[in-house]
């Protein structure tokens, strides 16, 4: 395919450039290489369909804000193919910043060598955007990861991907609490089929003084995705969460930071919980459904969990609800110092709640589950979670209300007064029954 180089012009697939400065570029799997070392910000290089085999090498492309660097399918129905190559992980970011990336189909090969790496050698990275990517074959170990970053990254967005099959999905951080990842937005993403995690994010020792680097409140938000191991996990002596986000930094920048997590669907995890977390976390309209085993445990990892809401969520699970694990001699510094809530949560487990701090929770036992809910242990695509009749209890909404989305339910519709789960009873005809695609963009918030 020949290049053309032209200012602001509308492609037939309705591509319009919005800076009179920035360019677009069509390539193929012969001329795309080149290329990419003469982006500049607001500019755009649009993949032909075909087989890539020489990587996507994202080595010092500088965007801006709001001219960003495109690296797009040229056609969304014919994602370019990127085939892994061993000894090179197949898109490789290096002190890069204002990129997006979108569009593309990954072929891992069962190759030891990451989907999307930000390289440990790199100095930074940040605001990166992955979106709409298809990342397949990357299960060669548990330490082959799908989306990995391994140096100082802040304003990611991680966002409608699809990993299917990989060691670990997505594993934001450094395995020693360094290399932070701050201020990121994971969204839309279906996760399933992994041999360890679907995502880890690291806990941190402290925010690397990096120029650029946020220094004030960060949140990362994780919403509206699906995290399945149903199928999948390794060796039950390898077992992991199908989330665990680790604590923020101890002191200084970064220490009241916080995690929200709402609207996701977490499905089956037959060694570990469903979710694991220690730090400032909000865990709130999420489903989490696990037949064979735990749901969410809150618990030491790397140090004590801090401050925790969780709220509005509907859990059934074989083994424990929700558990709350503080070590005995930080019990009381803990209700001290970090309120730790577990509030209007539907809960129905062999062990349904274990918590210090618990309000308007309705709970019941794992079999009991099909009294409250529609069909609670059918099969993906006739699971229902939503229940039978309106479940209410009496507590304070005040705690909940400074976290985004708190008063929508796991749909996004609006909640009536003390509703308990993740679902309002006042449902709408589009509603998503919970199975293993993308969660509809049009059901959810902004």
């Amino acid at each position: 395919m020949p290049l053309l180089r032209r200012t602001i012009f509308v492609l037939a697939l309705c591509f319009v450039q919005s800076s009179a400065l920035a360019e677009t570029f069509l390539a193929d799997p012969q001329t795309y290489r080149p290329l990419l070392k003469t982006l500049q910000a607001g500019d755009s290089l649009l993949l032909a369909p075909g087989l890539y085999k020489n990587g996507l090498p994202i080595h010092r492309l500088l965007g801006s804000p709001g001219q960003s660097i495109t690296i797009a399918a040229l056609d969304p129905q014919q994602p370019p193919l990127f085939l892994a190559r061993r000894g090179h992980n197949t898109i490789s970011i290096v002190d890069s910043a204002y990129v997006i990336v979108r569009g593309l189909a990954l072929d891992g090969r069962g190759l030891p060598v990451a989907g999307v790496k930000a390289e440990g050698h790199a100095r930074w990275a940040h605001h990166i955007t992955l979106e709409g990517l298809v990342i397949r074959g990357h299960d060669h170990n548990q330490q082959t990861v799908a989306i990995s970053t391994k140096c100082p990254v802040w304003g990611w967005v991680i966002r409608g991907n699809i990993i299917d099959g990989a060691g670990t999905g997505i594993y934001l951080g450094n395995s020693d609490g360094s290399d932070v990842f701050v201020g990121g937005l994971i969204e839309h993403n279906l996760i399933m089929n992994t041999l360890g995690y679907n995502l880890q994010i690291k806990h941190q020792n402290k925010r690397e003084s990096v120029a650029g680097m946020p220094s004030d409140r960060r949140i990362t938000t994780i919403r509206h995705n699906v995290f399945s191991k149903a199928t999948g996990s390794g060796l039950p002596e390898l077992a992991r969460p199908n989330v665990l986000v680790g604590h923020w930094p101890l002191t200084a920048a970064g220490r009241n930071d916080l995690y929200q997590i709402y609207g996701n669907f977490f499905y089956q995890n037959p060694y570990e919980a469903l979710f694991q977390g220690e730090g400032n976390i909000a865990l709130y309209n999420n489903l989490l459904v696990n037949h064979v085993g735990d749901a969410v445990h809150i618990q030491r990892h790397n140090d004590v969990p801090r401050e925790i809401d969780i709220f509005n969520n509907t859990v059934v699970a074989a083994g424990n609800g929700i558990i709350i694990r503080p070590p005995q001699a930080d019990v009381q510094r803990l209700v001290m110092a970090y309120p730790q809530r577990v509030v209007a949560n539907a809960i129905f487990a062999t062990i349904p709640l274990v918590a210090e701090s618990q309000t308007g929770n309705i709970t019941g036992a794992f079999a009991s589950a099909g009294n409250y809910l529609n069909k609670p242990l059918a099969r993906l695509g006739e699971m229902d979670l939503r229940p039978r009749e309106q479940l209410t209890s009496r507590f304070s909404v005040i705690p909940m209300q400074k976290y985004k989305a708190w008063n929508l339910d796991f749909d996004a519709n609006p909640r009536q007064h003390n509703e308990v789960g993740a679902y309002s009873i006042k449902q709408m005809k589009n509603d998503w029954l919970p199975r293993l695609k993308l969660k509809p963009v049009s059901l959810v918030d902004g």
